[in-house]
């Protein structure tokens, strides 16, 4: 049986919408040699390799396989933890941009793995950060999935300023998604997300995330930042 990680990711696989929706919000800061962080199984590195010369890393050797036989010819894929700071590539390798998204909440000391991914990039090199948002939704489902934590706008904030970064975007997204999450993770005690509520997500909220592009809502199931490397 598939672990609720690699699970997880198959069924998000399916919801190839709500990637292209999220691509489209940070297509904007794509662009020159990028690195992925925490690949998987390589659900978004299909749309970031369009964009430019495409790193993609992992420190899970059974995703990297799989990377590795899909992505081979136009991603340059290997092991990679940025909680270690330990990369298939040289020491002197930068990046003008790094793809972080929901990997912080797995790294027990996120102020390391950050100051670590800060050292990857470029001078003026940028770091684009999706992380779940609101402890107080913290339930079966981040267990499972391995979260250590979930994040604020405020906590993000403090944590990418230390580190050095200049922010130039953060913000909540998917205000449907949050109040699933809460009834499967907090109420109901789910351990994994069933393709049906999927389904009903994919039905839901299509217009409200659409709609979200124009209004910025005080909260949502994820927060996404984007940081500058001064």
């Amino acid at each position: 049986m598939d672990s609720p990680g690699e699970y997880t990711l198959g069924i998000m696989r399916e919801a190839g919408w709500y990637n292209q929706w999220l691509f489209s919000l940070i297509y904007s800061y794509l662009g020159g040699e990028m690195l992925e962080v925490g690949s998987g199984i390589g659900n978004f590195t299909c749309l970031l390799k369009k964009r430019g010369a495409l790193t993609a890393i992992d420190y899970d050797r059974y995703y990297l396989k799989k990377l590795t036989k899909r992505f081979a010819k136009d991603v340059s894929v290997g092991y990679g933890d940025i909680a270690k700071g330990e990369y298939f590539f040289g020491k002197r390798k930068r990046f003008d941009c790094i793809i972080c998204l929901n990997v912080l909440e797995h790294v027990k000391d996120d102020a390391k793995a950050l100051k670590n991914t800060y050292a990857l990039l470029k001078k003026g090199g940028k770091l684009l950060l999706l992380v779940p948002a609101h402890q107080w939704v913290f339930g079966t489902l981040d267990r499972e999935l391995g979260h250590i934590t979930r994040y604020s706008k405020k906590d993000l904030k403090v944590k990418l300023g230390k580190t050095g970064f200049r922010i130039s975007l953060i913000r909540y997204l998917n205000f449907i998604g949050l109040w699933g999450w809460f009834l499967s993770s907090k109420v109901f005690r789910k351990k994994v997300i069933s393709q049906n509520q999927l389904r009903i997500f994919n039905v839901i909220s299509k217009p409200f995330l659409f709609l979200e592009e124009c209004i910025k809502l005080p909260m949502g199931l994820s927060v996404l930042a984007v940081g500058e490397k001064k």
